[in-house]
């Protein structure tokens, strides 16, 4: 698939986020990328020969304090070839996209994969 499909399936994952989704993310970028740098995959705990399909970067909604103001946005990244190669067709690559996405809104909103566990859906 190229770029510009794939990222057309982002967009419209994010414009199909439920309202009070999308009324809550303030100062962030969701952007997408071939795969994961090796440092981004050494960030997420990832070891040699694992998977990351997205990652969140940032400060979450709930470590935000009086004195944020003027920060970089913080930012979402998906990982094109990981969910491609996972998935196969373009119903499924937009079904993984969804599902990637909203875990790492999760962890905007301060979620962690401990909690997403507990909670099924990890």
């Amino acid at each position: 698939m190229d770029r510009e499909t794939f990222s057309a399936l982002v967009e419209k994952a994010v414009k199909n986020l439920p309202e009070d989704f999308l009324a809550r993310l303030d100062n962030i970028d969701v952007v997408v990328a071939d795969a994961p740098t090796p440092k981004q995959s050494k960030k997420a705990g990832i070891r040699k020969g694992g998977t990351l399909l997205g990652l969140y970067e940032g400060v979450p909604l709930t470590r935000r304090g009086a004195f944020y103001q003027l920060a970089v946005p913080d930012k979402i990244t998906l990982f094109q070839l990981p969910i491609e190669a996972r998935c196969g067709d373009e119903r499924r690559i937009y079904a993984e996209i969804e599902k990637v996405l909203r875990h790492e809104i999760a962890h905007h909103f301060g979620i962690s994969d401990e909690r997403l566990k507990e909670i099924g859906k990890y």
